[in-house]
């Protein structure tokens, strides 16, 4: 098996073969360039070539063209002529054309195999970057996050949240002594963010069956790496939840994969397309904790490779981290283009053949400027290169190609139906039930307790017109006493005091039951 992907090559005006180490694959990289400037062609012969080595691959899907690597490319494609000219320019003598092992997922279940995580492995760090939540409003998730484990409650689905949190809002005066301020408003904005998130169609991606990172992570019979393709077209519309649920992926595979050192080839390869909806607006706490998984993660055998329009668009001290580089045409029309375009340029160890500036500026559709880390991880020097053409189908597959690869897949039936275990909210909603039942049993007694009274006095109005007067003398002080002795123990019961009584006797005899 080979140890390198070949990458692109160059004809006349161009440089040395490219090829990107699979030893050094784990080291990160880069994809950059202006839509249709064609990064997206180059993921798919990254995927291709990943796959081939035995590296299972996971790519999002942003405009839906990536599901034709399902699919063998064909004679008959309109490009084939340009396609088998291309490969002869760059001597590219292995091209054919060939279909590779894809499994296709969906958050929204439509497209592809349910992706699932719960509430309590997106974690309250994710979360409150997802629901777009103020400092306070963050603390107040934390808390409630921070009760429900100490609670046994288990917060896997929307509803467990918005249950714990009317619970948190019902008890905040409790909680607010030990954790700090709870105020209504917090938990109602919250609320309110949750709403939006369900509108979004998020109700389907918190849930069990969670997602098992050993199905992404999968080789087929003939030993080739799986490709995970996540619809992202209709995703798209909530760019927030998309980025967020990257970044969920990613954290899981940094914090529950061995560390392995530096592996012969990667153990995973994970793009990240549309790089820059993770960085917009995100809080420092955030930008953060990318920096230190993408610095971490290497280690555990997995490459992230980030795809954008602009490398400005990466946080600098991320794309330092970035050996692997394939730069498309940038455009630079305004002095902000121009100064990115500069920046760009400076960060590629430079080739005395050519301005690295003007060659990004220059390099047409399927021309890209590359660098690839060499012997010992070292930055490769700069070179214009010419992209090889895809073994797999350029565009996508039909609908019913796209179902049939997915009722065919290893994993078909795993993740369509979902299971709704006891956790938070049934839990919340049993003690409430238990609450009311005891409330009515207590009132119930109550009303007997009056209605009792009420024939005590009735029944002693009747034996004193029956009894004479002498005898009403001789009995006048003991009855007088029984009846305040009755009245003091029915007034007791019928008060708050005695309800609790009652209440706490009822109590324990339904939880003995």
């Amino acid at each position: 098996m080979s140890e390198t992907i070949f990458i692109g090559g160059g004809g006349e005006g161009y440089g040395v073969h490219q090829e990107l180490l699979l030893k050094y694959a784990n080291r990160h990289g880069l994809i950059a360039g202006a839509t249709g400037t064609g990064k997206t062609v180059t993921l798919q012969i990254l995927a291709e070539g990943f796959s081939a080595a035995g590296v299972p691959v996971f790519l999002s899907d942003v405009k839906g063209d990536l599901s034709g690597i399902a699919k063998a490319g064909s004679a008959g494609f309109k490009l084939h002529d340009a396609f088998t000219k291309r490969a002869g320019t760059i001597g590219f003598a292995d091209f054919h054309y060939d279909a590779f092992p894809v499994t296709f997922w969906d958050l929204y279940g439509e497209q592809g195999h349910p992706v699932r995580t719960t509430i309590s492995e997106m974690g309250p760090l994710l979360l409150a970057r997802l629901l777009e939540l103020s400092e306070a409003q963050e603390g107040v998730l934390n808390i409630a996050f921070r009760v429900a484990d100490e609670e046994g409650l288990p917060l896997l689905d929307l509803k467990d949240l918005q249950a714990m949190l009317v619970w948190l809002g019902e008890n905040r005066e409790t909680i607010s002594l030990r954790y700090g301020n709870i105020s209504t408003a917090s938990v109602g904005a919250i609320q309110r963010q949750l709403l939006v998130l369900e509108n979004q169609g998020a109700t389907q991606f918190f849930g069990e069956p969670a997602l098992a990172l050993s199905d992404i992570m999968a080789t087929d019979a003939d030993g080739r790496g799986r490709i995970n393709i996540l619809a992202a077209d209709k995703l798209m519309a909530a760019p927030r939840l998309y980025a967020t649920s990257l970044l969920w992926l990613l954290s899981e595979l940094f914090e529950e994969l061995p560390e392995v050192g530096d592996p012969d080839k990667p153990k995973l390869v994970f793009f990240f397309d549309e790089a820059h909806l993770l960085f917009d607006g995100a809080p420092k706490a955030l930008v953060e904790k990318v920096e230190q998984v993408a610095r971490l993660i290497r280690s555990k055998g997995v490459g992230v490779y980030f795809v954008t329009q602009n490398p400005a668009d990466v946080p600098e001290d991320i794309l330092g981290q970035l050996g692997n580089r394939v730069q498309h045409a940038l455009r630079a029309f305004t002095p902000k283009d121009q100064k990115g375009l500069k920046q760009a340029a400076e960060t590629y160890r430079a080739n005395p053949r050519f301005s690295t500036e003007d060659a990004i500026k220059e390099v047409g559709v399927g021309e890209a400027v590359t660098s690839m880390l060499e012997a010992k991880g070292a930055p490769g020097i700069v070179e214009r290169t010419l992209i090889r053409p895809p073994s797999s189908q350029l565009g996508p597959i039909t609908k019913g190609e796209r179902a049939d690869f997915i009722a065919a897949s290893h994993i078909a039936g795993k993740y369509e139906h979902p299971i709704d275990r006891e956790s938070a909210y049934e839990v919340l909603r049993g003690r409430a039930d238990v609450a009311a039942r005891e409330a009515e049993e207590a009132e119930r007694l109550e009303a007997e307790a009056e209605a009792a009274e009420q024939e005590m006095k009735q029944a002693r109005r009747y034996d004193g017109k029956q009894v004479g007067r002498s005898s009403s003398r001789r009995s006048s002080r003991s009855d007088g006493m029984g009846e305040k002795l009755t009245k003091m123990v029915v007034r007791e019961l019928t008060g708050t005091t005695g309800r609790r009584i009652v209440r706490g006797i009822l109590g324990g005899l339904f939880k003995g039951r």
